[in-house]
């Protein structure tokens, strides 16, 4: 017999023994690649035929055929064989409960926004946005500040090069909105601020507001406190108290401190109300009449009030987050615990 034809039969029973006691897939394709692949026996003869006689070439080719062949053979039974068993791959056990993978969810701040938003809406406000990057009228000027504000300073705003800023308060809003909308108006805007504070653990240069407005005829200082009372029982519990301090701004007058009764240890004193009791949560008040006249609005027609209030601040009583720093690092392991 050829040496080859010798060969290529040798071979073959020895693949015939190995795919005969395979157990597993990676078996099988070891025999495959052993004998079919690029190095393997097929290959190599393929070369070594190139120094046979032309009646030698026809007996190889004639058992190279045929052992290729029935190689394929075994092979398609191995596997066959395998498969029908389930011993190629794990046994999928179908009474077994299924794997979820891990689901994504809203950022805390975003989940705070959607339900200040919510329960505003319930009490007839409606959405209203504009843009970040604003107007020294929009953010100061037809807001009443003076011209000496401190706020104004290059030390607390962030400017452009053109005069441009990026607003400091969600209140530019309410300048854009009763700019473009006679009253009555009744809104509430959340969105992005931007300013110049030292990052710690209660102060970031970028945080998040949501500011309130409602203008009509006759709205008194009791309207605003009835709104703000439902707001802070809606969104923390019956139990909570609200109280109003006089305070100064210059876009509304009089203005307010709007506090909570503390949310931790119920008004009874703790480290997070610093003993007091109370919890400072936003600024409000009567819509000055020179805000109006600087939109257009007549202050003896027309009456309203203004708040707003920062969305970490909630966010962090709510969740008794110490650090505000931590709802901005992007750590999975802290922000995957707020479902």
């Amino acid at each position: 017999m050829n040496p080859v034809v010798e060969r290529i039969e040798t071979a073959l029973k020895s693949a015939e023994s190995s795919l005969t006691s395979a157990e597993s897939a990676a078996q099988v394709e070891e025999v495959r690649i052993s004998m079919l692949g690029r190095k393997g026996l097929f290959a190599t003869l393929t070369k070594d035929m190139g120094s046979a006689t032309p009646e030698e070439r026809r007996e190889i080719g004639r058992a190279f055929n045929e052992g290729k062949q029935r190689l394929q053979d075994l092979l398609a039974q191995a596997e066959e064989r395998i498969k029908g068993s389930g011993s190629g791959e794990k046994a999928l056990d179908v009474t077994l409960p299924g794997r979820c993978g891990a689901m994504g969810h809203r950022h805390p701040i975003t989940q705070m926004i959607e339900d200040c938003v919510a329960i505003f809406r319930r009490m007839g406000f409606i959405v209203a946005d504009g843009p970040e990057i604003e107007t020294v009228r929009h953010n100061f000027d037809a807001l009443n500040a003076a011209a000496d504000h401190p706020s104004r300073e290059m030390t607390d705003t962030f400017y452009f090069a053109d005069g441009r800023l990026l607003r400091s308060q969600t209140s530019t809003v309410q300048i854009r909105t009763m700019d473009a909308v006679k009253p009555p108006i009744r809104i509430v805007a959340p969105g992005r601020c931007f300013r110049r504070d030292t990052p710690d653990a209660t102060h970031s240069m970028n945080f998040h507001q949501i500011e309130g407005l409602y203008v009509d005829k006759n709205v008194s200082m009791a309207d605003l406190k009835s709104v703000l009372q439902i707001f802070a029982w809606e969104l923390f519990g019956k139990d909570v108290r609200i109280r109003l301090r006089p305070h100064f701004f210059p876009f509304t007058e009089p203005s307010v401190e709007y506090d909570f009764s503390c949310v931790v240890c119920g008004g009874k004193g703790c480290n997070v109300c610093k003993h007091s009791g109370w919890l400072e949560i936003a600024g409000a008040g009567m819509v000055n009449p020179n805000v109006f006249r600087n939109v257009g609005i007549d202050p003896e027609e027309w009456s309203g009030y203004a708040f707003g209030m920062g969305i970490e601040r909630l966010t962090m009583l709510r969740h008794r987050i110490s650090d505000i720093r931590n709802l901005y690092e992007n750590d999975v392991r802290f922000l995957s615990q707020f479902n």
